[in-house]
């Protein structure tokens, strides 16, 4: 740059030139030189201690969080649960019938609990709550009696149309969206543990079913209440609301083991027979070609609500004999439980599952069931005797039919 100036003040140019050369040749110089600035001992800042960060924190690395493992049964060490809940432990509390004895098993008899975590001996159907071999003829009533006792303790005194009308307002879907669904394998016993981590935040819970179980909504109601102690305030169609108790204490939840895999279901006597009882085989041959030629009485969607699925059959067998099933689309275990609600339910006998079709004889000798118990589509369980409400407002809330109580469940009735 030095250079290029002498060269340029020899052929004697104007001064201006020479002043922008100048200050370009300054300014490049002061850049690279070190600074010389006295603003650092005017004007001196320290650091609080805060912002200070000594040598030996700089050099230490946080250590990395493991990765999740997901728990396994092969794990867990120590004593086994033990659980004072008195019933057996099931896998499903509402497919599976004490009347229905297995005739065997499919595989060996492995605890879905894990090995070494339950006290109790997993039988291949069930966990008893006393040991078969120890316990008496005595016991069953004493598990009764207790469990009775303890539901009592829990719900305390019943509910007034005013509280119970508050809880199923809470409960509606544009209130909250806790729900618990109830599917194809029914009130499960994991789903026992389910309800109570809903019921430590609130006092009742939204339980929706669908699907197989909902054929008998009555034994749904009864193990919901049976089983987890509470108490359904409301029902509408396959909607319920579980209310927990007056003196449910969400610190006292009973232990419940969970189940770490769905067991193996034993091997049950077949459905269908070859030759229906009273009949010949041609006989059963032709009953069985003439039952998948008649019209079906109705087509059932699949994960669908069933509960007025017995009385239509019902009422279907004051006019026919033969009653069809259309299934198609159902999974093949699924409309074989079906019919086998059917026939306890109705009661009939089962003629075949073939082409995904439930075909159901009334039988030589049949008469129909005099005062069976029908569900309503709604239940609203309000108390006669309870005068904490104002009549004049229930009559004007029921004029055009509609409750104040009516569940919104979302979804149109034709459903």
């Amino acid at each position: 740059m030095t250079t290029f100036l002498s060269r340029v003040s020899r052929r004697k140019l104007p001064p201006a030139v020479y002043d922008v050369f100048s200050t370009h040749l300054l300014f490049s110089t002061t850049a690279t030189a070190p600074s010389s600035s006295k603003l650092r001992s005017k004007y001196s800042f320290v650091p609080p201690p805060s912002l200070q960060q000594s040598k030996h924190e700089s050099q230490t690395v946080k250590p990395s969080k493991p990765r999740y493992r997901p728990p396994s049964s092969l794990d867990r060490a120590g004593p086994a649960i033990k659980s004072e809940l008195p019933f057996d432990f099931r896998f499903s509390y509402t497919d599976s019938s004490l009347k229905s004895r297995p005739i065997g098993l499919r595989e060996p008899k492995y605890s879905p609990f894990g090995p070494g975590v339950l006290d109790r001996v997993w039988t291949g159907v069930c966990a008893p709550a006393v040991d078969p071999k120890v316990g008496s003829a005595g016991v069953d009533g004493e598990l009764e009696e207790k469990r009775r006792a303890m539901r009592e303790r829990i719900q305390g005194e019943p509910l007034t149309n005013a509280e119970r009308k508050a809880l199923v307002e809470r409960c509606q879907r544009h209130k909250t969206k806790r729900q618990i669904n109830l599917g194809r394998d029914g009130l499960t016993h994991n789903m026992l543990s389910d309800i109570h981590n809903n019921w430590k935040h609130a006092e009742a819970v939204r339980i929706k079913c669908l699907g197989v179980p909902t054929v008998d909504m009555k034994n749904i109601c009864t193990q919901l209440e049976d089983k987890a102690f509470g108490k359904i305030i409301l029902r509408h169609g396959g909607l319920l609301v579980l209310y927990r108790g007056r003196n449910y204490k969400p610190k006292e939840i009973p232990t419940i083991p969970l189940m770490l895999w769905k067991p193996q279901e034993p091997v049950y006597p077949r459905l269908t027979k070859t030759t229906i009882d009273g009949l010949s085989i041609e006989e059963t041959k032709e009953m069985r070609k003439r039952g998948l030629s008649i019209p079906a009485l109705t087509k059932l969607a699949k994960n669908g609500y069933y509960g007025s699925l017995v009385p239509m059959v019902r009422d279907a067998f004051l006019a026919e004999e033969l009653v069809r099933i259309d299934c198609k689309g159902l999974p093949k275990s699924d409309y074989k439980k079906i019919g086998c609600k059917l026939r306890d339910l109705v009661p009939c006998i089962l003629v075949t599952f073939d082409k995904e079709q439930i075909v159901i004889w009334r039988g030589k000798d049949y008469k129909p069931l005099q005062g069976g118990y029908f569900l309503t589509e709604r239940e609203l369980f309000d108390d006669p005797n309870d005068d904490s409400s104002n009549p004049a407002t229930e009559n004007e809330s029921t004029d055009d039919g509609q409750s104040q109580t009516d569940f919104y469940s979302g979804e149109s009735d034709n459903d």
